[in-house]
């Protein structure tokens, strides 16, 4: 049996250690910190590690593909769903078309480190249900890059695939 053609040759593994990356403090909004792993403008795919201190509150937002959110440390909890709060090594699947509040309670003694990977994007609302604007792997993209520029800090280190282009014909 033979190999199949290799299309993606690369020459070493395209692996991150989150304990050599920067993190880009209160990136999002204050009190969420943002180490950027894998960012896919083209394909909708975004995968942070996220901290978040303790009293966040994210805008309510809808997802329009699923997630995969895993809790490392500390606590947090969807205003929506106040009974199952998210734990040291939980993980949760979010499928798209779910509206949620994320929240860390104000309480907590550690700040809430997570792993998430995200297909498509957050459409963001405010508590009265005005839309406040749309967050994907572009926008995060941008927002690093901007952050990174204006706090004159060490660039960002994340894995992104190639853009898609034409052949080179024959």
């Amino acid at each position: 049996m033979a190999f199949p053609t290799i299309i993606a040759d690369h020459k070493s593994l395209l692996t991150l250690n989150t304990n050599e990356l920067p993190t880009y403090h209160d990136a999002l909004v204050p009190g969420v910190d943002v180490q950027p792993l894998f960012l896919d403008p083209v394909g909708g795919v975004w995968v942070l590690r996220v901290k978040f201190h303790p009293g966040v509150l994210l805008p309510t937002h809808y997802h329009t593909g699923v997630v995969h959110l895993f809790t490392m440390s500390g606590c947090w909890n969807y205003v929506e769903y106040p009974d199952q709060p998210q734990t040291a090594g939980s993980y949760l699947f979010e499928p798209g078309g779910s509206i949620h509040s994320l929240m860390v309670p104000a309480d907590n003694t550690e700040i809430t480190d997570t792993f998430m990977v995200v297909h498509g994007a957050n459409v963001n609302f405010d508590q009265d249900g005005n839309y406040l604007g749309l967050m994907d792997a572009s926008d995060i993209m941008r927002m690093i890059d901007e952050l990174i520029r204006d706090r004159g800090l060490e660039p960002a280190r994340y894995i992104r695939p190639q853009q898609p282009d034409y052949t080179t014909g024959a």
